[in-house]
């Protein structure tokens, strides 16, 4: 190989080396940026499952309801800590709480409390007889019982509030609190309980302040007493207050004596013809009567290429339409109405439901339509109907009475009613009270045992 050859390969070689130097120098400046500015991490472009793409994201939670369990205050405290060191045996410092674990726990279940009271006599020389002590017990026992007034709390609280049978509050006593007692003697107890005074005087006002409300849902059930049937009239108001009472009639005069002659409020009820004749502002119930327009409008749904099928449930849709209004003007965005508007809104839906009524409850040529027995109901309660349009705060429906007799209906399913009108009295006073301090957010035993702790009987009288 000559010299100009060779010397030709350097060159070439000394070039590839300038263009490789280069190049490195590039990688590296671009190594460098990528690990200054990562890139984003990219998702793998699968398709999704129909069923999944269509779902629809979750709900977030309130932010009231994201935060961690709520520590109860401890009753005692209990420190778990170590002095040396487990590997080496060296002795510790720096001494820091690292976490907290609690407990839940009963405490063993206690025996009753016996007191035994007892009354001394002594004898005066003078007058010539013996004088007794008149220890006063009242507000620790009911009358001349040996109860006390927390146990009879207890067990008016399992009775009417947990819905227990009396066999299984036997029960409960002898085994959790080695207390025996006869189920007579738990039925008596019920009965002494709703004669004290301040127990009475409760239940009265109970039924006062529904009597003076301005809003009172009204409804009834059927109830047993001694193997008859009867039935049990419900009142109850927003504000929580509860009233049940037993009758062996389902006619209005029991509404109207319940409810007293001066009750001036609106009264919400189903459209049971007994509550016709109160002489006070009605509202009747829309989830009756939406929930007949339903049936309607599903008996005659299959068939709708004929024409009269198609104008039923035009109908039925009108009617739907006129409470849809009522309830978005009520609960628009832009708040609450005006009375002004509120009564232009009243009159407008019921001249549209009057319209609507008049179509098929009037001519007689209607009387087999199947739309006639509702559109009879819209013509006989037409201002009954929206009433809900006119007063702040009352509903269009009587929810509110349905959910409050319920636990009536399940008590009547798990004992059968009662046994006896004393029974029958004991049972809805009860229920007034504990239902009423429910609703309104109280502890019913609590409620009770402080209304049977107030002075309510006698000095306790020694049998001589």
């Amino acid at each position: 190989m000559t010299i100009e050859a060779l010397e030709e390969e350097v060159r070439r070689l000394r070039q590839e080396l300038a263009e490789a130097h280069a190049l490195i120098a590039k990688l590296q400046g671009e190594l460098e940026r990528l690990h200054a500015d990562p890139p984003p991490r990219v998702k793998a472009n699968t398709p999704k499952p129909k069923d999944k793409a269509e779902h629809k994201s979750r709900r977030k939670r309130a932010k009231e309801e994201n935060g961690a369990r709520r520590r109860e205050t401890p009753t005692q405290i209990v420190q778990h800590e170590i002095d040396e060191c487990p590997d080496c045996r060296y002795p510790l410092s720096r001494r820091l709480l690292a976490t907290r674990r609690q407990v839940i726990e009963l405490p063993p279940p206690q025996p009753v409390e016996i007191t035994e009271h007892q009354v001394f006599k002594s004898w005066c020389s003078r007058c010539g007889k013996w004088h007794y002590a008149h220890p006063d017990l009242s507000g620790q026992v009911i009358g001349q019982g040996r109860i006390g007034v927390r146990i009879a709390s207890l067990i008016a609280y399992l009775r009417t509030t947990l819905r227990l049978p009396v066999r299984q509050i036997r029960e409960y006593l002898q085994t959790m609190h080695n207390l025996c007692i006869s189920t007579g003697e738990i039925v008596e107890l019920l009965h002494r309980l709703c004669k004290v005074e301040p127990v009475k005087q409760a239940a009265e006002a109970v039924r006062e302040r529904v009597r003076g409300s301005c809003i009172v849902h009204g409804d009834e059930t059927g109830w047993r007493e001694a193997g008859q049937n009867g039935y049990i009239w419900c009142f109850c108001t927003p504000e929580g207050e509860r009233w049940y009472e037993y009758d062996k009639s389902r006619a209005g005069a029991v509404a109207k004596r319940i409810l007293g002659p001066q009750f001036k409020g609106t009264l919400v009820t189903d459209f049971y013809a007994a509550y016709n004749d109160i002489p006070c502002e009605h509202q009747r119930c829309w989830v009756h009567l939406l929930r007949d327009l339903h049936e309607l409008k599903e008996q005659y749904k299959d068939d709708k290429e004929h024409s009269s099928n198609e104008e039923v449930l035009a109908w039925a849709g009108k009617v739907r339409k006129l409470y849809d209004r009522g309830q978005e003007v009520l609960h628009s965005e832009h708040g609450p109405p005006s009375e002004q508007q509120r009564e232009l809104l009243y009159i407008e839906l019921v001249e549209g439901a009057a319209e609507l009524a008049r179509k098929y409850a009037t001519a007689k040529e209607h009387r087999e339509h199947p739309c006639h027995t509702l559109a009879k109901r819209l013509l006989l309660h037409l201002e009954a109907l929206f009433q809900f349009v006119l007063v702040p705060g009352l509903s269009a429906d009587n929810n509110l009475a349905e959910r409050s007799i319920r636990p009536l209906v399940v008590m009547r399913k798990v004992s059968g009613g009662s046994q006896s009108p004393k029974g029958s009295a004991t049972r809805m006073m009860l229920a007034s009270l504990f239902g009423t301090w429910r609703a309104k957010g109280l502890n019913p035993f609590t409620e009770s045992f402080l209304l049977l702790s107030q002075p309510h009987s006698l000095p306790f009288v020694p049998q001589i």
